[in-house]
């Protein structure tokens, strides 16, 4: 049976009037039908590039320079623009990673899928009307009739993206392509979309393209895989084969990078890559990789182009390296391994939150209509000790970012405290904060470019709070800055740089350096490391840790990594509606699981490992609206556990199955951990 799409040989060149650069570099790769591929690698690598190249769709001074892309047998290069729009959507289709980047705000889901087919030979409106509910169908969207009539925005971000992929699947393409397509989304979603894919790709054949950072999602969807860097493919081979024995220096590092879930909390550093790719390492004539490599002599991986070699007796397994048996005979990174910290276990609570609640009034006003409660937030109660990580998970909705902005000041409670530095954070609205507490209160965004000025440069960024939260004048004020660049790995000649002239894992540097300018006593780290590549995210991890170890801060994390909150943890907090289900020790929340949400969630996290079993539960429903939360148990429309009507009736009990530890279900103990 030939290849679907099949690359020979692949080098696109970026040129402009100024500079020509190599983007991909001499990539060779076939799909067959029904085949799922992985390509992974650090941002920048070329994966969008190559993804983009299959559908001939490279942006204005990009060109294929050499080699050949094959789609059905057929050169995409001798291809006219009719034969190209022909292609694309109805033999070639791609899924991005925000839906909304091809979804059309104002126009209706039905009339954006109807549009498929019409364009694409459809000749009867009716029939792409059949066509595009059966589709929403196909992709298990609620209702399908009524969803036609609906708006991208009344939609979820999951169900978003279950529309974008009904739309790429509506006229059946031979190859779809999925770049990043659950990168923003919870786990249980994430989950959810990988399992629709994988039965998509079963009932009709679809080759698939799978583009992403997130090993653990590669492991669970893909048959092989593919690593880049610098534009270079570095390792392929079966999933399985490359997952068991990596063959690659880049490909160990990668593995050796990702927290597990496994492993659990025990102070233990992750093992990044180490140092940063360069615009140097595209143009160098050996591998790429080398001024990274422990395993690098100049003689060897130097000296001229390494060629693919393969890795071990494993038909299709190579890589690209010219010290294969000496990166063979060495012992791999030890990824996540559980480590001593040595804690205090008498560490004085900093953060002490209790019965916290959060009603926000919808309607009335102008608009004269009915008013309605939201409830973001019931009783919540929890603790931040210094020194430690009290972790907050759930799904969006949950009520995670309602903490947060209530602990910032940006919202006051509707009742409940947050006692923290003598103060009640929860009745205390940022500007009537004193300069004192902002100073001990600090926050570490998900996306640093937000909450950095493009028009400033670095030393503005940093120099600012320290004048004002720490009164320290121009000239200490830039000594100080330099030393706490120092603290995050970042050269003092950065403070010179503007934002944009920063990678991404750079800039999150920055964004800790600042929220240590004032010596803070607990940090919010909403999300800090999703948007960071794997590698990258390990340095980011280990430097909160050290930075945690010297200042005896409390950190609350609020994450949808739970693989990363293993690490990180000492105490985990599970949020499902705005009410905490489950609270505690993170061994304990973690191991068994202990109630059918937090069950339910870790059954859902991507594993890196092909042999990983099935998720026991892929949690289905979507969760409740808080304008109207349930009576009884907020999880139990949705509880794969749900005992009867008390469910739905009755508020749970809370059940204490080990010191520390509180569970919100009306489930026996001994039935909870089954």
């Amino acid at each position: 049976m030939s290849d679907v799409l099949r690359m020979e040989n692949v080098g696109i060149d970026y040129a402009n009037r100024r500079t020509r650069m190599r983007i991909v570099d001499d990539v060779s790769l076939s799909i067959g039908p029904g085949e799922a591929l992985g390509l992974v690698g650090e941002s920048g690598c070329g994966k969008s590039t190559l993804a983009l190249a299959a559908l001939s769709y490279l942006p204005r001074g990009m060109r294929v320079s050499s080699g050949r892309v094959l789609f059905d047998g057929r050169d995409l290069a001798t291809l006219d623009d009719a034969a190209l729009r022909s292609l694309r959507g109805n033999r070639v289709a791609m899924v991005y990673q925000d839906p909304m980047s091809s979804l059309n705000p104002v126009v209706t889901i039905g009339r954006q899928l109807v549009e498929v087919p019409m364009l694409h030979g459809e000749r009867s409106a009716a029939a792409a009307r059949d066509r595009a509910i059966a589709m929403l169908a196909e992709v298990r969207l609620p209702d399908p009739e009524r969803m036609m009539s609906r708006y991208p925005h009344e939609l979820s971000g999951g169900q978003q993206q279950r529309v974008v992929i009904a739309m790429a699947l509506m006229a059946e393409p031979a190859l779809l392509i999925l770049d990043e397509p659950t990168t923003g989304l919870d786990v249980t979603i994430e989950a959810a979309i990988l399992d629709l894919v994988r039965e998509l790709r079963r009932k009709f054949g679809t080759a698939i393209l799978f583009i992403s950072h997130n090993l653990g999602t590669v492991a669970r969807i893909c048959d092989r895989i593919g690593v880049l860097y610098a534009g270079r493919l570095v390792e392929t081979g079966d999933i399985r084969a490359v997952f068991g024995a990596p063959a690659h220096p880049y490909t160990r590092g990668l593995l050796a990078a990702l927290p597990r879930l496994e492993a659990g909390r025990g102070g233990a550093r992750l093992t990044p890559v180490a140092g940063t790719l360069t615009a140097a390492d595209r143009a160098r004539v050996g591998c790429a990789f080398s001024p990274r490599c422990s395993h690098a002599l100049p003689a060897a991986c130097d000296a001229g182009p390494v060629p693919m070699l393969p890795a071990d007796a494993e038909p299709g397994h190579v890589a690209r390296c010219a010290r294969l048996e000496a990166v063979r005979d060495s012992r791999p990174a030890t990824p996540a391994a559980e480590a001593t910290r040595g804690r205090d276990e008498d560490s004085p609570v900093l953060l002490d939150v209790r019965d916290l609640s959060m009603v926000y009034a919808i309607g009335g006003g102008l608009s004269g209509g009915p008013r309605a409660e939201l409830r973001a937030l019931s009783d919540v109660s929890l603790a931040a000790d210094a020194g430690r990580t009290l972790a907050v998970v759930g799904e969006s909705g949950s009520g995670k970012s309602t903490l947060a902005k209530l602990l910032s000041g940006l919202v006051t409670a509707s009742e409940g405290q947050a006692l923290f530095a003598g103060a009640d954070l929860a009745a205390l609205p940022v500007d009537e904060r004193p300069a004192d507490l902002k100073r001990r209160l600090q926050m570490v965004f998900q996306n640093p470019d937000s909450t950095l000025n493009p028009s400033h440069s670095i030393e503005h960024a940093v120099v600012r709070p320290l004048r004002l939260l720490r009164g320290l004048g121009r000239a200490q004020a830039k000594e100080a800055a330099a030393r706490l660049l120092e603290r995050v790995r970042l050269p003092a000649d950065m403070l010179r740089r503007m934002p944009h002239q920063l990678s991404g894992g750079q800039r999150q540097r920055v964004a800790l350096a600042r929220a240590f300018a004032g010596d803070p006593q607990l940090v919010i780290a909403d999300e800090p490391t999703s948007a960071l590549d794997v590698s990258v995210q390990a340095a980011i991890v280990n430097l909160l840790a050290e930075l945690q170890d010297a200042s005896g801060i409390a950190l609350l994390l609020i994450s949808h990594d739970l693989a990363l909150v293993r690490h990180m943890a000492d105490r985990v907090a599970v949020l499902y509606l705005g009410r905490i289900v489950e609270y505690g020790p993170a061994d304990l929340v973690f191991a068994p699981p202990w109630h059918p949400y937090t069950k339910a969630l870790l059954a859902a996290a991507p594993r890196p490992d092909p042999d990983a079993p099935e998720p026991e539960v892929i949690l289905g429903g979507v969760m409740p609206s808080p304008l109207d939360p349930p009576k009884g148990c907020v999880f139990a429309s949705r509880c794969p556990r749900r005992i009867g009507p008390v469910c739905d009736t009755t508020p749970p009990p809370v059940r204490h199955p080990a010191p520390g530890l509180t569970v919100a279900c009306h489930l026996e103990i001994a039935d909870l951990p089954s």
